[in-house]
């Protein structure tokens, strides 16, 4: 059996830099190849993080108004997508909304008032791990809005989402898609994991048993608030590193933003990875 080569001590002695390690790893073998495909992805992740900071400078100068709501199955990578946006922002103009259960006073009022307290001043962009579009898949597949609530918040959401967009600001609304199979796998490894137990509940446990229902209320959720001015992006996230860094891609593509042409990488996202909805597109979950 041949054995796996070894990184020596003076090897690792003369490293010196990121790219050195690459050159000596890559002269190991496959056995090395996993190290070498971590490295790349923390690079790229950080070349596009250096255009989020182009960005974020931006909106502030130009004083727009950004909201990214990330939207998707639990465990499907929302929470670490948005972690590798914000990672490097200025926390002055950048916000992360992720709102508890409402109060019995929110209870009483217009279901999307406590989620309008919270949209981008001018100059601000704010990520959405989860938005006023639980009403429209987890709350009515768990039991936790009635059916005329639901009703009505289909038939309100469109006409909320234009005004939104006539008052100038941006929405970007990722749904990010997971196999039945990985989601389960990543619940397995959330129990075995003493530091990620706390993001396992019973909601999570109910969405593999409920999975075709979730899948019938998100398939109505797209066609009746997948629009030309506020359209959903569905992400493949099986593969949690890939998505993370297109779903920057396609943030950063939406923006003519000063210094974007100096960019040391490729800004475009994949189509393989990130598309629009339309009907007959096949979808992983």
């Amino acid at each position: 059996m041949k054995e796996t080569p070894h990184l020596t001590f003076e090897e690792i002695e003369g490293v010196q830099s990121r790219s050195d390690l690459k050159d000596i790893i890559k002269g190991k073998g496959a056995a090395y190849a996993k190290i070498i495909d971590t490295i790349a992805y923390e690079d790229e992740l950080r070349n596009l993080q250096v255009e989020l900071v182009k960005l974020q400078q931006w909106i502030a100068k130009n004083n727009k108004r950004v909201a990214v709501v990330f939207e998707g199955r639990d465990a499907a990578g929302k929470g670490g997508a948005i972690r590798r946006f914000m990672e490097h922002l200025n926390p002055r103009s950048s916000r992360l909304v992720a709102l508890n259960r409402p109060t019995e006073i929110e209870k009483g009022q217009w279901y999307f008032m406590r989620y309008i307290k919270e949209l981008p001043n001018p100059g601000e962009i704010v990520f959405y791990d989860r938005s006023w579009y639980n009403r429209a898949v987890v709350e009515p597949v768990m039991g936790f809005c009635k059916d005329k609530e639901y009703n009505d918040f289909m038939a309100q959401v469109p006409e909320f989402e234009h005004m939104l967009y006539e008052d100038g600001l941006i929405i970007i609304k990722f749904w990010l898609s997971i196999s039945k199979d990985e989601q389960l796998k990543r619940f397995n490894s959330r129990m075995k994991n003493p530091l990620k137990r706390w993001k396992f509940s019973p909601v999570d446990k109910k969405g593999q048993e409920l999975w075709d229902r979730y899948t019938h209320f998100k398939e109505l959720m797209y066609s009746k608030t997948h629009t030309s001015y506020s359209p959903w992006v569905i992400v493949k996230t099986n593969d949690k590193e890939v998505a993370r860094l297109e779903c920057i891609r396609y943030v950063l593509s939406k923006f003519n933003y000063t210094g974007k042409k100096k960019s040391k990488t490729n800004l475009l996202p994949d189509p393989n990875i990130i598309m629009h909805y339309f009907r007959s597109s096949h979808q992983i979950d």
